[in-house]
């Protein structure tokens, strides 16, 4: 689909994309952008299976289970 597209192309649609936002607006739409591609990813990351992750409430560390020595009973 985007294999016919050369570098006239690109520029074209460059200099409609300037008319339309200003060239003043692009670098906060680039920002957002970013932010959005930032946000996505920290979402896609949060939504991985659960198998990969260590179960909540469980401690794997050696001796967990021990009560800790500093405290009196």
């Amino acid at each position: 689909m985007l294999n016919n597209l050369t570098g006239w192309h690109f520029l074209i649609i460059l200099v409609i994309v300037l008319l339309l936002f200003g060239a003043p607006k692009l670098p906060a739409l680039a920002r957002s952008l970013g932010q959005s591609m930032k946000i996505f990813k920290s979402e896609i990351r949060s939504d991985e299976p659960a198998e990969t992750k260590s179960a909540p409430g469980t401690d794997s560390a050696p001796g967990a289970d021990a009560p800790d020595p500093t405290t009196k009973p």
